[in-house]
Parts: structure tokens; C-alpha cells; sequence
């Protein structure tokens, strides 16, 4: 069963109740109420409030009619503290940067409470630190777009339509990006081989925001000189890039979709999407 914001508001409790008649082997939580770019900045006090009642009213769901499943739950990259090497030993460490702190902290909450529901009922869960994902279909909602497909979607209204390419910062912020077929691949293996455990499921390697926008030009025959970058604007942490040692260590063959690929793939999904950067 699929549940969404369209037929289960989470925010609500109660509003899992009816489905206490039916028993899952497995659960996968991944409602967040966020979104990408300077979203953050903006929300933090309806981002802790929401976040904390969805993820609340969902284990207490978990432990009350579910208790025989194994609940996957979705973290994020931006609960690390920057100071830090990204690696799980320091997923509740330090603090996260100012400007995601509210939406950390209730990844950091949610991982809080599968350890304790764990401890004290003996529930099984996996908690799964994905970095940036992306890749054809992905991203089909009106929200802010992650930065891969803000910066596919301005550079082709670029070249179709002649509008300014305006990325925010100086370029050399760095992300680590992951084909989304890739993570769920990853996921189902470990959701078959772990529990009750924190891993961090990336791509292991960085590229600079320049880097990126080069390789979306290249493949959109447009003039990398052409694009300004704005310095006043927001750009979040400075490099996000995931220690995956744990990950290898349970997968050795991480088999992943070369960055040049997954850009293309998802540039050509695009051309078959002119409502998401048409005027």
C-alpha cells in the first residue's frame, strides 16, 4: 500500500488508524515536509513542528498496531555537523549548520526514537542517510528543485528560450549526487542483510556546482560562459560529501550509474517535460 499527503495526512493523529487491520513485513517512512534552496531558512519553526508530528504519529503507529515490521526510515546529510567527517559514529555529534538546524534536528529525533522504540520494545528498524538523489521522473512536483534539476531546468530555459542563467553562489560549493534507481537498489539489499542500524548510502566522490554546470552544458550545446553566478545568494553547507566505508564494508559491489550517464538520462527526461522549464 502506497500512502501520501493526498490520501494520509500524517500530520494528524489518528490518521494511520485505519489501517490497523492489515500487518506489513516492512514499512518505508519517507515523508519529510521540507524542501530544496532557501525553503529552510524561512520554515524552521513549522519544519520542527510538522517533522516532529509526522514522525511522532508514525511510531507510535509502528509501535502500537505494527510492532512485527521492520520500519526504514529516511535521514539526512544535513544533520551532520560540517566540522565533522560525514561518516555514522557522527550522525548525533556536533551540530548542523544554522540555516538547516530546525530540519536536522528532527532527522536526528526520528533516528532517536527507532533506537529507543528499539530498546525498550524490541522493534526493528534501518535508518538510511541518502545523499542528493536524482535521476529521470524523480522530481514531478511544483517544489523548490534540488540543485541537479534547478540547474538542468535554468540552463535549458537558457538555450530555448534565452533567459539569464543565474546560479546561486560562486559555483565552487560541492554536492554529491546519487542515481535515485541506484539508492533504492542499495536500499532493498540492506533492508535484507541489516536492522537497527544507521548507514549512509552515497556515491562516495563530490563535484563543484561549476563542475556540474559544465557537464549539463556539454550536453545541451550551450556556452558555459554564459552563466552568471550570484554570491548574495544562499548556498547551505559548502561541501556534503557522505563517508560510505560502512556501506562497502556490507556491499562491497556498490555498481553505480556513472555520473555522465545519469546526467543525460535525466537531461533527456527533461526534453520529454517542457512544462517544468517552459514559460
Amino acid at each position: 500500500m502506497r500512502l501520501n499527503s493526498n490520501n494520509c495526512d500524517l500530520r494528524r493523529q489518528g490518521s494511520l488508524r485505519p489501517f490497523r487491520g492489515d500487518l506489513y513485513d516492512q514499512i518505508y517512512h519517507l515523508a519529510a515536509w521540507t524542501q530544496a534552496g532557501d525553503f529552510c531558512l524561512s520554515h524552521p519553526g513549522e519544519q520542527w513542528i510538522i517533522n516532529q508530528q509526522i514522525n511522532t504519529n508514525l511510531l507510535s503507529w509502528w509501535q502500537s498496531r505494527q510492532p512485527q515490521a521492520t520500519l526504514i526510515c529516511m535521514g539526512t546529510s544535513c544533520a551532520y555537523d560540517p566540522d565533522l567527517e560525514l561518516a555514522e559514529e557522527n550522525y548525533l555529534r556536533g551540530k548542523p549548520i544554522d540555516s538547516l538546524f530546525a530540519y536536522a534536528m528532527t532527522k536526528r529525533m526520528l533516528y532517536s526514537g527507532l533506537m529507543a522504540l528499539n530498546q525498550q520494545y524490541g522493534l526493528k528498524y534501518l535508518h538510511l542517510v541518502p545523499s542528493t538523489l536524482y535521476g529521470p521522473g524523480y522530481h514531478t512536483d511544483g517544489r523548490n528543485m534540488h540543485f541537479i534539476f534547478d540547474l538542468i531546468r535554468k540552463i535549458l530555459r537558457g538555450k530555448t528560450s534565452g533567459d539569464p542563467v543565474v546560479l546561486w553562489g560562486d559555483g565552487y560549493q560541492k554536492r554529491e549526487l546519487l542515481q535515485v534507481n541506484d539508492f533504492v537498489r542499495l536500499m532493498l539489499q540492506l533492508v535484507e542483510t541489516a536492522d537497527n542500524d544507521l548507514f549512509n548510502v552515497g556515491a562516495g566522490e563530490e563535484h563543484t556546482i561549476r563542475y556540474f554546470a559544465q557537464l549539463v552544458c556539454e550536453k545541451l550545446d550551450f556556452a558555459f560562459k554564459k552563466i552568471q553566478f550570484d554570491h548574495e545568494q544562499y548556498v547551505g553547507a559548502r561541501s556534503k560529501c557522505l563517508s560510505i566505508d560502512k556501506l562497502r564494508q556490507k556491499i562491497p559491489t556498490l555498481d553505480l550509474t556513472p555520473l555522465d550517464q545519469g546526467i543525460e538520462e535525466t537531461i533527456s527526461w527533461f526534453l520529454t517535460r517542457p512544462e517544468l522549464y517552459a514559460d
